[in-house]
């Protein structure tokens, strides 16, 4: 299917033959459907810390003195969270009225009735608005704030009493709060964002820097980094052969924000938090989320502290009631039945790898990948995040499974990612090639199926050692819409 020219191009852009010929199988193939036992609870699976425990993580972590890091993907463009208003745009442009579009769309009403209560009201009432059109216009497109255009971290979200802020300079406060290391008095942050975006962001922290520095009394090392053209996957037919330019030449998507695992790769601190950019409260309203911080990274840093031990233990001892102990940390700690034939190597095997603590909140309608216990294929179980994609719908058993779950994941991770050694693993490693999905697009009027990667909590994580913990509904307050701003947790 790929001819010289193809493999020509793709040695120029450091893309791998072999990668994408397998991205062009999957395609035939499909991706199997996860075997899940069943979901991860408050009886299996999810820790629920009492009063004493999550002091005793809290203190834990106080007295961690290694590298941190916050990890914040950042690059999506803020086009679906007004979704509502674009649609409401071209229904004004085609001769409805306002009366009309309000009662076809609510969520168009409530925006307009509330309209003051927006940070970024200010800005857009300097500019020239007659009607709900130019709002939308001034507020959407390059005639005004192009905020239907902007990623969600250069907007301004909150509203104080002399100031606003934008989601960046919230997790800047966040690091402040929660991640900065004891040594050096460091807050250490990576942002992924989209190369047309950099700018911006570069911008927006030269500008605000020196203020947060001298408000923490802290530093802060930034660093921002993008999607690697060589995570994009092949693009093909309906009929699974290579979709080509007009010229050509092989079409190529972003792979999802699986693709991050390299950026995730690259970094070297001990402990990270991953959080999406979206994800933020106003400072007067942080301190649950500070908190619960610390109690996960405890968790996680406990964890690790006994993995590490029992690594060292298994290349060296052989006391049988040891052995047991370790079994026994498996199955309470990170749910991971063992075959009876199960012997030391594999004992091994699954103890050596990167530890992510994953918070998980009760399920109150929110859309996000549930806590589920798998059967994998060497006859282990593991704690897995699963999307409903992962999930064969024409199953039964499965589907009442997957319906049954209490809780999910609202990407609120904290991750070690050296071994016992404090060697850094290669997370590219750790990844099941054999998870991700295949959805339909268009491209100049054609059906279009494009391929993306094992998604970076779920996939791309899956052969970490994972644990699960209950953390309060209010440490997690994302703005998908621009209504959600609206919410309590986002006002003052």
């Amino acid at each position: 299917m790929l001819n010289e020219k193809d493999l020509q191009k793709l040695n120029e852009t450091g893309m791998d033959k072999a990668t994408v010929q397998e991205q062009l199988k999957r395609f035939e193939t499909g991706f199997p459907f996860l075997k899940i036992k069943s979901a991860a609870n408050i009886k299996q699976g999810i820790l629920k810390l009492s009063a004493d425990e999550q002091k005793k993580f809290e203190d834990i972590y106080e007295k961690f003195d290694g590298g941190k890091m916050k990890f914040v993907p950042a690059s999506g463009a803020a086009s679906r969270m007004f979704k509502s208003l674009f649609e409401a745009k071209e229904m004004l442009e085609a001769g409805a009225d306002a009366d009309t579009v309000n009662s076809k769309n609510q969520a168009v009403k409530y925006f307009f009735e509330n309209i003051t209560k927006f940070a970024f009201y200010d800005q857009l009432a300097k500019y020239k608005i007659s009607s709900n059109t130019d709002v939308l216009k001034s507020l959407l497109t390059s005639q005004g704030l192009n905020y239907g255009n902007l990623p969600k971290g250069v907007l301004l979200f909150h509203k104080y009493e002399n100031f606003k802020r934008t989601p960046f300079e919230e997790h800047l406060v966040e690091a402040a709060e929660y991640s900065q290391e004891s040594k050096t008095k460091t807050a250490n942050l990576h942002f992924t964002v989209s190369a047309e975006h950099l700018a911006l962001f570069e911008n927006m922290l030269d500008k605000n820097v020196k203020f947060y520095t001298a408000k923490y009394g802290i530093n802060y090392r930034i660093k921002f980094s993008t999607q690697k053209k060589t995570t994009d996957t092949i693009a093909v037919t309906k009929n699974n052969l290579p979709f080509r330019n007009n010229d050509g030449s092989l079409v190529f998507y972003p792979g999802g924000h699986g693709a991050l695992l390299e950026n995730l790769n690259e970094i070297e601190s001990d402990i990270i938090f991953i959080k999406n950019v979206d994800n933020v409260v106003p400072e007067t309203k942080l301190a649950d989320t500070v908190r619960w911080k610390k109690i996960i990274a405890g968790v996680l840093i406990d964890c690790k502290n006994k993995i590490c031990e029992y690594v060292n233990y298994l290349q060296t001892g052989d006391d049988t009631q040891k052995i047991n102990e370790i079994i026994e940390f498996f199955n309470r700690k990170l749910c991971i039945d063992f075959p009876k034939n199960a012997g030391r190597e594999l004992l091994l095997a699954k103890l050596n790898r990167p530890v992510r603590v994953c918070g998980m909140v009760k399920n109150e309608g929110e859309p996000g990948g549930g806590p589920f216990l798998i059967n994998e294929n060497d006859g282990t179980t593991s704690l897995q995040i699963v999307e409903s994609s992962q999930i064969d719908k024409t199953n039964k058993e499965a589907m009442e499974i997957f319906s049954s779950s209490t809780h999910f994941n609202p990407v609120d991770l904290v991750c070690w990612i050296k071994n016992h050694k404090g060697k850094k693993f290669n997370l590219i490693d750790f990844r099941d090639n054999s998870t991700g999905f295949i959805s339909e697009k268009s491209k100049a009027g054609k059906e279009i199926k494009v391929l993306e990667l094992p998604g970076l909590w779920n996939g791309a994580m899956s052969n970490w050692n994972t644990v699960f913990v209950e953390v309060p509904v209010q440490t997690f307050n994302p703005v998908k819409t621009v209504n959600d701003l609206l919410r309590e947790q986002h006002q003052i």
